[in-house]
């Protein structure tokens, strides 16, 4: 008996909805209808503007030209995340997408480093990235391919305009065969045994049904917390912050190269975000409400931003934390439907990214198997748990006092999990991972060091190796150096390759 899922409903529009919509289009090649509902009375969260790596495959997979990508979504080019006063008010790291230079030992790199740094070495980490020497710089170019290169020990991702690359993959998704529906839901009907969704009412009487039922409504979760009652594992106590302003603004007077990197400011409840595109600059103030009214968190972000303010601070509600499924029945939830960890590393996107690709992984036939469900909820809730504590550890760390929100989040508890990596790393700057890791060791490394969560020795191992590294580390920076050096501007890139129609 055929038992393939022939319907598929998403519900919301948005990145979550459309980035479903577009992957699914193109995996479900025939005998599946897949429709989208959404409403233009309804508006998206649209701050997930800043990406991480994955998001290329993501593109790729879909087949997507990047020059066209890059113009119709005005998007510049991301090496990383420069972190100011996160250890103290008057430090600032970088978080690069690649590794610190390239191991050339049993032992790793940074051990080497921090050997030479115990004799007298005060060349940064940062300085043995290749990501930073190009962002510091201004200039961009792609990795190269020959892995012998230092230009092949970087990485990169995007900033882009949400709402223009939910509308770049709607024209995908319907050129594919993907329905759209205008219209509000007014009513869920579940199965009488089963509890399964059946149908979504619009409020002019329309009547969708389904098989599958995919919830990107956001925040509500129309289907996975309204008609389902999930519930919620809140997560506010190791993340307070649950409120942000966001507000664009003009690029600085004269500035023809933005920044290729996002910019994370701490601030006195909460940190500043600031995400460079072709057309503008988009900035955003997270801080929590027990410490900060949000007027005078737009008042604080208005009188920050480095460029003629172009909109109004748009307001944002939130609590950190996910849902205790994200697969229950035979519902889905993608993106803020799903969870919310604030956006300190880039992870929205990707958290949407993730859910799609366990979706394809593992998906169901009409007989919604137990196991297959399971399993989706055990690596859902193991990703999140791991990105969670990739967040938490920049509030750990921080060595600040000087408002209430720093003195809280540095004394808190924190989870067993977080804490035994931290443990590792204090006592032989040894980098542990876990299953289900999407930070990898360079990027605890650079949290790590950046907050000054110095090891109290090195790798025992190092002491037999019988090698003087300080030259060599001395050679990579100038190496790093000179292949910076004579890149193109980051603008010239867009301008050249990637420019947005005006």
């Amino acid at each position: 008996m055929d038992r393939r899922i022939r319907e598929v409903l998403i519900v919301g529009g948005g990145s979550a909805g459309w980035m479903t919509a577009a992957m699914l289009a193109h995996a479900l090649k025939q005998d599946c209808a897949i429709t989208l509902v959404e409403s233009e009375e309804i508006g998206t969260v649209g701050v997930g503007e800043a990406t991480i790596p994955p998001i290329r495959l993501f593109n790729q997979t879909l087949g997507i030209d990047e020059r066209e990508f890059m113009a119709r979504t005005k998007g510049s080019f991301k090496l990383g995340i420069e972190f100011v006063g996160w250890g103290r008010e008057d430090s600032r790291y970088f978080h690069p997408f690649g590794p610190f230079g390239k191991d050339f030992d049993l032992v790793p790199l940074h051990q080497y480093w921090l050997k030479a740094r115990a004799d007298g070495e005060t060349a940064p980490l940062d300085d043995h990235s290749m990501a930073w020497h190009i962002a510091r710089a201004g200039k961009f170019s792609h990795p190269a391919p020959d892995p012998r290169s230092v230009m092949s020990t970087f990485d990169y991702a995007y900033h882009f305009d949400a709402g223009l690359y939910a509308a770049f993959l709607r024209a995908y998704a319907e050129a594919r065969g993907v329905t759209r529906v205008e219209g509000k839901i007014a009513d869920v009907a579940l199965h009488g045994e089963s509890g399964f969704v059946e149908s979504v009412t619009l409020e002019d009487g329309r009547r969708l049904a389904a098989e599958l039922f995919i919830d990107c409504s956001g925040f509500r979760g129309l289907l996975i917390e309204g008609a389902l009652h999930t519930g919620y594992d809140d997560w506010s106590h190791w993340l307070p912050c649950d409120r942000a302003v966001a507000m664009p603004c003009a690029h600085p007077a004269g500035d023809s190269n933005p920044t290729p990197y996002t910019r994370s400011t701490a601030r006195e409840a909460g940190w500043q975000w600031r995400i460079p595109l072709q057309h503008r600059v988009g900035n955003g103030y997270v801080f929590c409400s027990s410490f900060l009214d949000e007027t005078r968190a737009g008042e604080l972000l208005a009188s920050r931003l480095d460029g003629k303010a172009l909109a109004d601070p748009r307001g944002l509600r939130f609590t950190a934390g996910r849902r205790k499924l994200h697969w229950n029945r035979n519902v889905i939830a993608v993106g803020l439907a799903s969870g919310f960890l604030e956006p300190l590393e880039s992870t929205s996107i990707h958290l949407i990214q993730a859910n799609i690709s366990k979706i394809l992984a593992l998906f169901p036939d009409r007989d919604f198997d137990p196991a297959t469900r399971d399993e989706f909820n055990r690596v859902a809730h193991g990703e999140m748990e791991r990105i969670r504590d990739f967040i938490i550890l920049h509030y750990k760390l921080t060595q600040r006092q000087d408002s209430e929100l720093w003195r809280y989040v540095s004394a808190m508890p924190i989870p067993d999990t977080l804490a035994l990596k931290i443990d590792h790393f204090r006592r032989y700057g040894r980098l542990t991972a876990r299953e289900l890791d999407l930070f990898a060791p360079p990027s605890w490394l650079a949290v790590h060091v950046g907050q000054n969560n110095l090891p109290e020795a090195h790798d025992p191992l190092l002491d037999y190796r019988g090698i003087d590294a300080r030259d060599w580390l001395a050679r990579l920076r100038g190496a790093m150096a000179g292949e910076a050096a004579r890149l193109p501007s980051h603008g010239a890139v867009l301008a050249r390759h990637c420019a947005a129609a005006v």
